[in-house]
């Protein structure tokens, strides 16, 4: 089961459709789960770029929320979506940042009733614990990691498997929740994949890593290859 953080970037924007297609192969002969970040940042190109190369084998949640676009995700069969949820996190900050969200699905396989699992997808401030390392974005990055952490918690106190994917905007990044049982797919760089068992019904093992390049900008895709099967 592959699951890839991908944030598609702005410089060489020619490029998002190939990047695109990159990432929908990412893993041949596997559909992926992709969490998006940076869709329709600035102009409205990749909804239709996502849409052709993430067709009908998919369900391409949030791509069209008012709110939450900006980080969708995309679930392909034989998964089916039974619940999802946007989270607002902070407005706009003028000139740095638009208003950022969480967004979360849980998903169920079809063929094996009980299989699940949650799935969210972020994208934190930029400049808060990287670039200009401007003390004044702190209160936004804190809250978003804030509120991170409560949407993980929420599902596991459930007995959920979560797995989450972010751009963090943040090399140190730990983990979201505190916890010593989650886990950590990639240990450096901003682009990550996470992920913290539930109540052990469902098991998840890392089996393989690797990386998409898109040369839109300084973002690769990161994939992450699972094994999930029932206890």
């Amino acid at each position: 089961m592959p699951i890839i953080t991908a944030n598609i970037g702005r410089k060489n924007l020619p490029a998002r459709g190939p990047a695109i297609q990159a990432v929908r192969s990412g893993d041949p002969g596997n559909r992926p789960f992709v969490g998006w970040q940076e869709i329709s940042e600035g102009d409205s190109g990749e909804p239709a770029m996502i849409a052709q190369s993430f067709g009908g084998a998919y369900d391409n949640q949030f791509l069209n929320d008012p709110g939450s676009y900006r980080v969708p995700i995309s679930v392909p069969t034989p998964w089916k979506v039974i619940n999802s949820k946007p989270t607002f996190v902070h407005p706009k900050v003028p000139g740095i940042s638009p208003p950022r969200w969480i967004n979360e699905v849980v998903v169920e396989h079809n063929a094996h009733p009980g299989l699940k699992f949650v799935l969210i997808n972020t994208h934190y401030i930029h400049g808060a614990y990287n670039g200009q390392q401007s003390p004044n974005l702190r209160d936004e990055y804190d809250l978003h990691k804030k509120t991170h952490r409560e949407r993980v918690m929420a599902h596991h106190d459930k007995g959920h498997l979560v797995i989450w994917t972010a751009d963090t905007n943040n090399p140190g990044y730990d983990n979201a929740t505190g916890q010593d049982t989650e886990h950590k797919v990639f240990p450096e760089g901003i682009d990550r994949i996470n992920w913290l068992p539930g109540d052990g019904s469902v098991q998840l093992d890392l089996v393989n890593t690797s990386v998409v390049p898109m040369n839109v900008d300084d973002h690769n895709a990161r994939v992450a290859i699972f094994r999930i099967r029932l206890a």
